[in-house]
């Protein structure tokens, strides 16, 4: 299994009320597409990190993750959700499964 794992820095005029829309809307995007088996985001409880908002999901492997970048609900939460309210993003995928060699991830 993998974990990916996106941190974002929020612009400038994204307030409370549409972090909130961020972290809803994100969910309900990414809980659509059949490759994604969880997702979680939300806000950072240290106010004064700047990496305000976080989204993580889990999917089988590398191919799956593939899949889920040219899929089109995933390419309408970037362009919904992150383009219009994020300046910056960190990506990282986990490899979960202890005894995986990540060659066949």
């Amino acid at each position: 299994m993998i974990d990916h794992i996106l941190f974002y820095k929020l612009r400038s005029d994204v307030d409370g009320a549409r972090l909130e829309e961020m972290v809803r809307g994100t969910r309900s995007i990414l809980l659509k597409i059949p490759e994604v088996l969880s997702v979680h985001s939300g806000r950072n409880v240290d106010q004064e990190s700047e990496w305000s908002f976080f989204v993580s999901f889990e999917i089988e492997n590398l191919d799956k993750l593939t899949m889920v970048e040219e899929d089109g609900l995933y390419l309408r939460f970037l362009r919904d959700v992150i383009e219009p309210n994020t300046d910056a993003q960190e990506v990282f995928s986990f490899e979960t499964d202890p005894s995986k060699d990540l060659r066949y991830s």
